[in-house]
């Protein structure tokens, strides 16, 4: 199976099914010298999760990482890093009736077209608990950037649940809210309506879907290059891989058809240090595949999770009949609030890829101090101690 891995300097390998032994995650390309600890990955897994509240999957997974490669005394050395959650709670013998009677809008009938076999349990490879290794890949990121001497930050938030939709707000109110509520919405209000529509989506054995709003502030200016390598595209591409995405946009997004060239144009100015500046931000901080050094902003779409407990019909192609099916085991009513930490670990992620590889962060180690070997994150011999 080819696409296990992203990214061009920081790659991402990921490794694991759902009820298969363990979820694995290893990192090539993370400069050395960054302070690393498993409580740093930890803390970020724990927003995803399952079991946080009533309105995600009951699935008891601790997710407590182990980082078993790549770090010494707290630091990273520059080598791949490697990491393992392990599956505590798998329970595959409620997906048995699907082994050959595919589940409607699965990727149970994809996987054994593509590959004559599947690991049928929990959706094996198709499932979004896979997305551990990204939100811990995506930490690594996050202290890489944080440690340099960019002062870039990353949030988003819930800002829809079926046709529940929250009014703008500021990066200041997603960083002050998101992290305050069940729905990681940031907008208090519109959170207790959310709550309500999942509710009673998931008392009437049904799902929803909804949408994450994203932005990223800080972003120096010339990251990206034309074409297929430019910024919006490899962020698409990080985008469209979360399962159950089904659209992504920045800036303007789809509203960009109803506006006129004239209208959507923004002029330019000198800013204080006498650069130029665009006056305003509708293009969502990237022109030209290119960033301009504005705020990073836009919005993807989940469709509601697949597997609900109302009736369907499948197939059996292995007794060649027809029948009715009821998906019975523990899965979310909706995915958007479990999904924040994970658009934000793939925003951290591509972020860190361009600068490194525009060479705004030295890709062998983060102090940039080439040939200087005597380090305060060197490790020291035990004969001198």
């Amino acid at each position: 199976m080819n696409g296990n891995e992203f990214g061009r300097l920081f790659r991402v390998t990921t490794y694991g099914e759902s009820h298969g032994d363990a979820m694995g995650v290893t990192i090539s390309g993370c400069p050395a010298g960054v302070e690393l600890s498993v409580e740093d990955v930890q803390k970020e897994l724990d927003r995803r999760k399952p079991g946080q509240s009533m309105i995600t999957t009951s699935r008891g997974e601790p997710d407590a990482v182990v980082i078993n490669s790549g770090t010494l005394d707290g630091y990273t050395t520059g080598t791949p890093i490697g990491m393992v959650v392990q599956n505590k709670d798998a329970r595959s013998g409620k997906y048995e009736p699907y082994v050959t009677a595919p589940r409607p809008s699965h990727g149970d009938f994809t996987y054994s077209a593509k590959f004559g076999t599947r690991n049928w349990g929990g959706g094996g490879r198709s499932s979004a608990r896979e997305t551990v290794n990204w939100v811990a890949a995506g930490a690594v990121a996050k202290q890489v950037i944080e440690q340099s001497e960019y002062d870039i930050e990353v949030k988003a938030h819930v800002n829809q649940i079926g046709d529940v939709e929250a009014p703008p707000v500021t990066f200041e109110e997603m960083l002050e809210h998101t992290e305050e509520n069940d729905v990681r919405c940031a907008h208090p209000e519109t959170a207790e309506k959310m709550m309500e529509v999942i509710e009673q989506y998931q008392t009437e054995g049904d799902s929803i879907g909804g949408s994450i709003y994203f932005e990223a502030q800080g972003v120096p200016r010339g990251l990206g290059a034309p074409r297929f390598d430019s910024f919006s595209a490899r962020l698409g591409q990080a985008m469209m891989a979360v399962p159950a995405a089904t659209a992504f946009e920045f800036g303007l997004g789809r509203e960009a058809r109803e506006w006129t060239g004239s209208d959507r144009n923004e002029d330019w100015e000198f800013d204080e240090n006498g650069d130029p500046l665009p006056v305003g931000n509708k293009h969502g901080g990237i022109q030209g595949g290119i960033t301009t050094g504005q705020p990073i902003f836009g919005e993807m779409t989940l469709h509601a999770p697949t597997s609900i407990p109302k009736k369907q019909r499948t197939v059996d192609w292995e007794t060649g009949e027809e029948k009715e099916i009821q998906v019975v085991g523990r899965h979310d009513p909706v995915l958007p609030p479990r999904g924040v930490p994970v658009v934000e670990a793939m925003l951290y992620a591509t972020i860190l890829d361009f600068m490194l590889l525009s060479g705004h962060i030295n890709s062998d180690r983060l102090d940039g101090q080439v040939g200087e070997y005597d380090t305060p994150y060197h490790p020291s011999s035990p004969e001198n101690r």
